[in-house]
Order: structure tokens, then sequence, then C-alpha cells
């Protein structure tokens, strides 16, 4: 059977550079695939910060309609931008191996700013939040839009620095020299996966997909957004998470957090588990926050998020 597999996907550089890696690793085992490339609402609607959007799947939205409608066969996201309850019908049909989980600071030329008074942007109430509990007196633009709208906006405008994924501009060859490793902030849950989600009625479309799939990074993106779930975070909530599997130790590595929008509360955790305790460290780890002063943070950003 030869079935041309329909690749949905927004039609930003990025996204089409996903779809085109996942097109051709299913070519490389012999299907035959084609690119359907779909504008979404959350690249369209640029005067409105995401949470005010009111939508955590504003990015998914569009290719979740395409894919139940009939109109492609599976979607490839950024899987942080994805809602942790997947919509009725879809399902998750792979998680391709992980790349680079680190936030940079993109800047230009001159880091004097990070010890006096200064002015970065981002669109992430995550990175806001994280960046103002380090440096409590700069000052946080909104910053939006596809990588390549956002980076033009940090040369457009007077700011010192800028925080981006690295995974994304590596993707695209966008890193410049001028940059930073943020290594101390606590990515996004699933920062640097690919997800690429299926419907749960093509068997043939399911046994294509799941051979791209990468256990490790499956695991790892499990424990994270379980971690996301249980604190009832949208993809827009100031929370991060991260697991990394400790091969030497046969362990999983967890650390996540929970900030209050302008950074002045913070709650983290940290765990390190044997590998067999995976499935629910997540759960667990979310629960710790919110019994320890968690829960009243989260039921006050519901309220600033109008969730």
């Amino acid at each position: 059977m030869s079935k041309t597999i329909r690749i949905g996907t927004r039609d930003s550089e990025l996204a089409l550079w996903q779809a085109n890696t996942v097109s051709k690793k299913l070519n490389d085992l012999g299907y035959k695939t084609e690119i359907v490339a779909v504008k979404s609402e959350g690249d369209l609607i640029l005067d409105k910060p995401l949470d005010e959007l009111g939508i955590t799947g504003i990015f998914t939205k569009t290719l979740d309609v395409a894919m139940i409608s009939g109109k492609v066969d599976i979607a490839v996201h950024s899987m942080k931008d994805v809602p942790t309850a997947l919509p009725q019908g879809i399902i998750q049909g792979a998680v391709l191996k992980r790349a680079n989980t680190v936030d940079i600071l993109v800047h230009k030329g001159n880091l004097d700013f990070l010890n006096s008074e200064g002015t970065i942007a981002s669109g992430s109430l995550r990175r806001k939040a994280q960046w103002l509990s380090k440096y409590p007196t700069h000052k946080v633009e909104d910053l939006r839009g596809n990588v390549n709208t956002r980076m033009q906006k940090f040369k457009d405008n007077n700011w010192n620095g800028a925080i981006f994924a690295a995974a994304g501009l590596e993707r695209i060859n966008l890193k410049p020299s001028e940059f930073i490793n943020l290594d101390w902030m606590v990515p996004a849950p699933a920062q640097g996966a690919m997800l690429v989600v299926v419907m749960d009625n093509n068997d043939y479309i399911i046994d294509a997909v799941s051979q791209l799939n990468d256990l490790e990074t499956e695991i790892a993106t499990h424990i994270e957004r379980q971690f996301l779930r249980t604190l009832e975070g949208g993809c827009t909530a100031p929370i991060g998470a991260i697991a990394r599997y400790n091969e030497k130790d046969d362990t999983i590595e967890f650390k996540g957090s929970l900030h209050s929008l302008d950074g002045k509360q913070k709650f983290e955790v940290e765990k390190v588990v044997p590998i067999k305790e995976w499935k629910k460290l997540g759960f667990f780890a979310a629960k710790e926050i919110l019994e320890n002063g968690g829960q009243a943070l989260m039921t006050e950003l519901r309220t600033q998020l109008k969730k």
C-alpha cells in the first residue's frame, strides 16, 4: 500500500523545517509524503499577548481542525506548544529525538546591563517571570511572532537582549554569534522536542509514524508534561520542567519550577529517581509544589490569566 502521507504544518520557516525533517525520515523508511502548510491564528494575531488570546493551543488549533476534517493525515508541532490534553480522535504518534533544551539570551555585544538596569524582550510568561526573579530591576518587553519575526524585532528595537529557545534558532541557522546560554533557566516542558500527532483510527499512519519515536525523549517529555498538567497550567503559565536520563546511574533527574508573573514568588522542586519510577514522577513533583504553597499561586495565576 503506497498511500501518500499528508503532513500538516504551520507555514513559518521553523515549522516547515520540522515538517520537512519528518517527511525525509518517512521517505527514508519508504513512505510517500506531501507537505500541506496552514497559517495558524497564533502567527496572525500579533497585537495581543498569547495569554490574552485565551487558548493554550492557539498554534495547534488550525492543524487539529485540518486533521479532524481529513485535509491532512499527521501534524508536526514543537511539542512545547501542544496542550497536554489532545483533542478527541488525535493521539501522540511519535516524539522525535530531542534537540537543545536551553534558552539563550541574544544580545548586542554589551552585557553590562546584567549588572545594572536593562530591558530585554520575550513573549513567554515563563521566561519573563524567571528573568525578573533573577533581575528584579529589569524591564521585560513583549516579543511575539515566529522566530524570524522576533529576531527582526529585536534588531529593530533598542532592547539590550531577547530570549529565544536555542533549538529553534539552531534548526534554521539563525543563531547569532552574540548570545549567552541561560542554563540557570528551567525550560518549558518538552522544549526542544518535536511531536507528530496522528488520528487514532488510521493504523497505516500510526504504524508509519511510530517508527520515528525516540523512547528516551518520549519518557522525559511525558514526565515534564505530566508535571505541567498536574499544576494545571496551560502553555502560558510560568511553569518550567526538565527531565534527563542519567545512563550511568540508570536514574531520571528532574527539575520543575513555578513562578508568579512578576517573578517575586518562586517554587522549585528537584528529584532523582530510579528509571522504573518515571511514570508518576511529574505528578509527585507537582504535588510537592502544590502542597507547599503552589496551590494558592496557581489559583492567583488562573485569576490573572482569566483561565
